[in-house]
């Protein structure tokens, strides 16, 4: 075998701790990179996962960061909100439109009218029909608090639509390399065809890699980081949908949709993960400030101690800590 053909293989465990690495998720960004830390898009599923998203990211987070000036909510292709950097919600919004025209034709005649009904100013969202499906047009914000849906017009992004599609193949490739482009199809919410179409227009920046005995795809500019990249350290507490870094497809390599569990003690209350140097060792949930964990592994002190600093600078109130071994599972 020669030497090129042994560096294009790659293990889990570089994988994985490739994608923490890129992800920000074994060391925080100094605070106020709003941007840097949402680069990909941050799943805002209740109670507020994306301000947590923040907090694993970026240091000094505080409760109101989900709505800081330059970040911008809107739906993705599976009806959640996303928090997205500002400047780029172009890519994130007409990256996404079918490359068919009268399929994208389709998406901007629905945005129109849902523009109509806005009427120029910011309204509940609920029962404005189309919107979720016109938020691909770029015209369209929202803004979630948890409690209500708001929905304001905004200008059209300048970008080309083919320029931010293939953008947005690229964060893909850069985020949860290495990847394939059903899982791109996916995560994107463009057709399997289309997402075929946009990975082969960026075929000369990529490049194919064996992810243990099977093929996947990162940028040919992220080989070094893949294969250099240090072990990760430290303790975090992840949302559910950072948990698909680690893998949910079947085969756990690729991110997918989906629930597979990375820990026997996680349930529908424990739906996130603690991890610990890399490895997911407990689920949590959290009601208001409490966060109460369920430990599949032993914690050293020092784990335990660095858990209850995650704990004690959550940006949530009076947040607390509450563990438990998950002895019966």
């Amino acid at each position: 075998m020669t030497t090129v053909e042994v560096m294009r293989i790659v293990t889990r465990e570089q994988v994985i701790a490739y994608r923490l690495h890129v992800n920000h998720l074994t060391r925080r960004l100094p605070a106020g990179l709003h941007e840097q830390a949402a680069y990909a898009g941050l799943q805002d599923t209740a109670p507020r996962d994306a301000l947590l998203g923040l907090h694993a990211r970026m240091s000094e987070c505080t409760p109101s960061d989900w709505e800081h000036p330059s970040l911008i909510q809107t739906y993705s292709p599976r009806a959640a909100v996303y928090v997205l950097p500002a400047r780029d919600f172009g890519v994130f919004t007409l990256g996404r439109l079918p490359l068919d025209p009268a399929a994208a034709e389709r998406i901007e005649v629905l945005a129109e009218q849902v523009c109509e009904t806005l009427g120029g100013r910011e309204r509940r969202g609920a029962g404005v029909h189309g919107l979720r499906e016109a938020c691909a047009s770029g015209r369209i914000a929202v803004r979630w608090d948890t409690t209500s849906l708001w929905a304001r017009e905004v200008p059209k992004p300048s970008i080309e639509v083919a320029d931010a599609r293939l953008e947005l193949c690229r964060r893909h490739l850069h985020y949860f390399g290495p990847t394939t482009p059903k899982a791109f199809s996916w995560w994107s919410g463009l057709s399997p065809a289309d997402a075929k179409a946009v990975w082969s227009s960026l075929a000369d920046e990529l490049l194919e890699v064996d992810f243990d005995g099977v093929p996947g795809w990162i940028l040919r500019t992220d080989e070094e980081c893949l294969r250099s990249v240090p072990s990760p350290r430290g303790v975090r507490l992840l949302v559910a949908s950072d948990l698909r870094l680690f893998g949910r497809d079947r085969d756990a390599r690729f991110i997918a949709p989906g629930l597979r569990a990375l820990t026997p003690v996680a349930d529908s209350f424990h739906p996130n993960g603690l991890m610990v140097d890399g490895r997911i060792v407990g689920a949590w949930g959290r009601k208001g400030g409490r966060v109460d964990v369920v430990l599949s592994d032993t914690l050293s002190t020092t784990q335990y101690d660095a858990l209850e600093a995650e704990v004690a600078c959550l940006p949530v109130r009076d947040a607390s800590l509450s563990v438990r071994s998950g002895d019966n599972w």
